[in-house]
């Protein structure tokens, strides 16, 4: 079994790969990225078939770099795309490129189930561990305020496990020398950066906790003592879930920009947070749909997740306050909690735009730049896959009648305080300029800690936790 993208994968060793299928649109992103898959194949067996000198090459038991680079300039792939694909492919890479040469691709799907009571029946699976915690814990009636975005992030601002283990982290990376930190280590220490260095931390601990298991074990541990309990649910609809427990957090572990905003109380509240690793497209309606039916307390819904950008840079902050979605074909006006001033305290190296314009689509695959350019002439600039569905569900809990199609709708007088936050990970109209190409990197980490302190602000604010700090007079 293995995770890619939110959903489980099976292999049964004999050809047969199957998915757990958690929405209807994760079939627009399974299908699509299944079919390109296979087109690339072929596309390359082609190639072996046409050219039996490439053949003749491939069947060698190593292949040398001369061989290598003959193979990539034949199948017409840059060196930065083949070394993703031998990244990819690990040790199997030789063995993948034979049959690659030996034998076409011709995949058949089949489907099993995936009905709307289907989807809505997992969703109550994935619900139930973290209700029956509510219940035993007497929490369920709390004023609740809903986060979707990681499951690192809060945590880390919170718990204090990072900073506690600061010599450590950094003895860690000098020890594995990996040269993106090491540089950032040293402009740490000589004062050359704006950089923070609880983002840092924050980083290396990711790795360090991977490579010891018994200091994940402890980490753990320090949270659910602090009032954070990890949830990790077995249905088809993978998203981990954290309960946070305001009055049993220390305000001495908190992140110090965190602290610099005012002084804080959180034993004065008794709301709870829950905090998920954010779904992919309809899961989110289902979600947010499953905690709305469950609760009357609902007070605050918190987005934080990647986006592609046509108008910004990777790393920078974009904030919505109208949302295209495809899957409905309503266009959601409502109010974002969310201005780019507010992001002043905790943004350093990007940029924070407000009053963007966004279109929740089907899938990452149904884009090309005929697509992207309709989108950019009607002022849409962030392309993103869940604030589509999450407004769907908050309609549904603020109104009578379920979310309809194709429709104009005024949220803007919602009940509930929303924020919806994108940080730029994608720029389509520049190839390959991704963090999906390139992975989040270390300087991915400012727009993310920076959203998640603010959002952690606005929840402090709103339970009244947070008594801001007066600001010197002008």
């Amino acid at each position: 079994m293995s995770y890619q993208r939110r959903r489980r994968w099976y292999d049964n060793g004999r050809g047969t790969l199957a998915a757990y299928v958690a929405s209807s649109s994760d079939l627009d992103d399974l299908v699509p990225t299944i079919v390109a898959w296979q087109i690339e194949w072929n596309k390359m067996h082609g190639i072996f078939r046409d050219t039996p000198e490439l053949v003749d090459i491939v069947r060698k038991p190593e292949l040398a770099p001369a061989d290598e680079s003959v193979l990539r300039d034949a199948l017409g792939m840059t060196e930065r795309d083949w070394d993703r694909l031998k990244s990819a492919w690990g040790e199997e890479f030789h063995s993948t490129l034979q049959q690659l040469a030996e034998s076409k691709k011709r995949l058949t799907l089949q489907m099993h189930g995936g009905t709307y009571v289907g989807y809505t029946r997992s969703t109550r699976t994935w619900w139930r561990p973290i209700e029956r915690i509510l219940r035993d814990r007497d929490l369920a009636e709390r004023p609740l305020y809903f986060v979707s975005s990681n499951t690192h992030s809060i945590a880390n601002t919170l718990s204090g496990t990072a900073r506690r283990r600061a010599n450590r982290l950094i003895q860690d990376v000098e020890r594995t020398q990996d040269p993106e930190l090491i540089e950032e280590l040293d402009k740490l220490r000589a004062g050359d950066t704006r950089s923070s260095w609880d983002n840092f931390l924050y980083y290396s601990a990711r790795q360090y906790f991977h490579d010891h298991p018994e200091e994940r074990q402890a980490r753990d541990l320090e949270e659910a003592e602090r009032g954070i309990t990890n949830v990790h649910p077995s249905s088809a609809l993978d998203a981990d879930a954290q309960i946070i427990e305001l009055n049993r957090l220390n305000p001495d572990d908190f992140d110090p920009r965190l602290i610099n905003r005012g002084k804080i109380d959180p034993s004065t509240s008794d709301a709870i947070v829950i905090n998920i690793n954010y779904p992919l497209g309809m899961g989110a309606y289902h979600i947010l749909n499953q905690i709305a039916i469950n609760t009357h307390q609902l007070r605050g819904v918190y987005v934080l997740g990647k986006a592609a950008t046509l108008n910004a840079r990777i790393g920078d902050v974009m904030l919505s306050d109208v949302v295209y979605d495809e899957h409905s074909g309503n266009t959601y006006w409502f109010r974002n909690v969310f201005s780019s001033e507010d992001f002043s305290p905790f943004l350093v190296y990007g940029s924070a735009l407000d009053h963007q314009r966004a279109v929740t689509v089907l899938g990452t695959y149904l884009q090309n730049r005929e697509y992207l350019d309709f989108f950019y002439r009607e002022n849409f600039t962030v392309v993103e896959m869940e604030a589509g569905p999450y407004l769907s569900a908050l309609y549904e809990d603020a109104y009578l009648t379920r979310y309809g199609h194709n429709e104009n709708v005024n949220l803007v007088e919602s009940p509930f305080d929303v924020g919806i936050i994108h940080y730029a990970s994608d720029t389509p109209y520049t190839r390959a300029q991704t963090l999906g190409a390139r992975g989040l990197s270390y300087y991915g980490m400012d727009s993310t800690y920076a959203s998640t302190l603010l959002i952690l602000q606005r929840i402090f604010q709103m339970t009244g936790v947070l008594t801001p700090a007066k600001q010197p007079a002008t």
